[in-house]
């Protein structure tokens, strides 16, 4: 059975007091409102705070996500971070294919499809994220361009590596704009996603993969969008930064 999951993107926010204190304040709410097996949140920092918050977080129902990796194990890549890197300090979750990693890294689908390699490799559990731009929505090819991302990603693994994705849908014209797709939207990508799914790898698989919504959720128009049919949760970026509007967010 899907369980919620909410994520919480920090991106390149938050210092090393900022992440600790949210961190441990999070976990306080969670201890006091019994949140251990009605949902999963994970929180994904910035790479010099990941082994501190992984440390804090033992013991706990919350979990804790890189935001990337390179799909090399070591090398001359300055300023990159390899799986095996991240394996050593205990991480177990990464967020692969965001849209800022396409628009500011020129990330195509060839190398995400390493990076999942690489991912899957070291047994990662994965969000993968994918998304259509404004003008590939308002030109109609939205679900092309959906399919297309699959296809040349996650498709390409066997029925036996599925359950380590989380799939999250982020339409790109929304991210970090304040506007969100109408729930009609929503509901017809995330059916089509669990269709397409189901047509690679059967209805068990597309009845209980997690498929996430990501485009300026936040603590006002959350409840309304995790009510949607085949909504799972959210991948939530500038809300989650502050914890009265995250923990909002958790309980809706």
């Amino acid at each position: 059975m899907r369980k919620k999951i909410i994520i919480a993107n920090w991106k390149m926010n938050h210092d090393f007091y900022e992440t600790t204190s949210f961190i441990r304040n999070l976990l306080k709410f969670i201890f006091e409102r019994k949140i251990y097996h009605k949902k999963k949140i994970i929180i994904s920092p910035s790479f010099p705070f990941l082994h501190i918050s992984n440390q804090i977080i033992q013991g706990t129902t919350l979990n804790i996500a890189a935001q990337n990796i390179h799909y090399m194990d070591n090398g001359s890549y300055t300023g990159e971070v390899s799986a095996s890197m991240l394996k050593s300090i205990g991480i177990q979750k990464i967020i692969l294919g965001h849209s800022e990693r396409k628009k500011y890294f020129i990330e195509t689908n060839d190398i995400l499809f390493k990076k999942i390699q690489k991912g899957l490799q070291y047994n990662f559990d994965i969000i993968f994220c994918i998304g259509e731009t404004l003008i590939e929505r308002e030109t109609k090819k939205h679900f092309l361009i959906i399919k297309k991302q699959l296809e040349e990603t996650i498709f390409k693994f066997s029925l036996k590596y599925i359950h380590h994705f989380i799939i999250a849908y982020e339409p790109i014209w929304a991210i970090g704009t304040g506007n969100t797709a109408y729930p009609e939207e929503i509901k017809k990508m995330h059916e089509y996603i669990r269709f397409l799914f189901k047509k690679k790898y059967g209805e068990n698989i597309s009845n209980n993969i997690s498929i996430l919504y990501g485009g300026s959720i936040n603590d006002i128009n959350a409840k309304n969008i995790f009510s949607i049919n085949n909504v799972d949760g959210g991948l939530i970026g500038n809300a989650s930064l502050k914890i009265e509007k995250f923990l909002t967010i958790i309980q809706s």
